[in-house]
């Protein structure tokens, strides 16, 4: 049996946070506490909390931790590079390849640098993946500087659409995408090229 996995939208800036529950043991990891704590544990509630994972350090993604750790006692699992970058507390690192049990399954840990320098995605082994703030629908996380991006592109190119096509990513805001639907404006845009200077917002598609 595959994951269940729960999503509520929460907090101010709209931010999706996931619950992630082992239906053999009922146990659960909760990702990305936005805000709303007590939506969030509302949405664990008929589980046992016992991993906090963050896919990054940016504040909309932790608004809700400290009342989430306290009610749950969970640890809290990190980048190094994100904890040092925004100065968080963490109870145990995040490194790519890693593979994390939560009740008598895992996830693993792909680590995609370019949105904040300890991104993560959590691929739950079945075709479907959290990808924090990595990829929305129609373009990638937004980057702070021109390096950033660069990094966020080469790692388009050498990780995430090198995914299957049918895999379906879960963002920290919006929609649901597939991979393969996603790649066809990616190989656009990658053909298209981009100033040397760009960061920020950006979308596949040209307006």
């Amino acid at each position: 049996m595959n994951f269940i996995l729960r999503t509520r939208e929460v907090g101010p800036y709209a931010m999706n946070t996931y619950v992630i529950i082992d239906d053999e043991t009922s146990i659960s990891a909760i990702v990305d506490p936005g805000g709303d704590p007590d939506a969030i544990l509302q949405l664990a509630m008929d589980s046992r909390v016992d991993k906090i994972i963050l896919t990054h350090g940016h504040f909309d993604h932790v608004l809700a931790l400290d009342e989430v750790k306290e009610a749950t006692e969970a640890k809290v699992f990190l980048h190094p590079a994100d904890a040092e970058a925004f100065d968080l507390d963490y109870d145990y690192p995040l490194h790519d390849g890693e593979v994390i049990p939560i009740g008598n399954k895992s996830v693993k840990i792909i680590h995609v640098p370019g949105h904040t320098p300890g991104q993560c995605c959590i691929d739950l082994g079945d075709g479907r993946i959290l990808v924090g703030d990595t990829i929305f629908v129609g373009g990638p996380g937004k980057t702070a500087t021109a390096q950033d991006f660069a990094t966020t592109m080469e790692n388009m190119k050498e990780i995430v659409f090198k995914w299957p096509e049918e895999t379906e990513f879960y963002p920290g805001h919006g929609p649901c995408g597939i991979i393969g639907k996603e790649k066809p404006a990616f190989d656009a845009f990658l053909s298209r090229g981009w100033d040397s200077d760009t960061h920020g917002d950006v979308i596949w598609i040209e307006e």
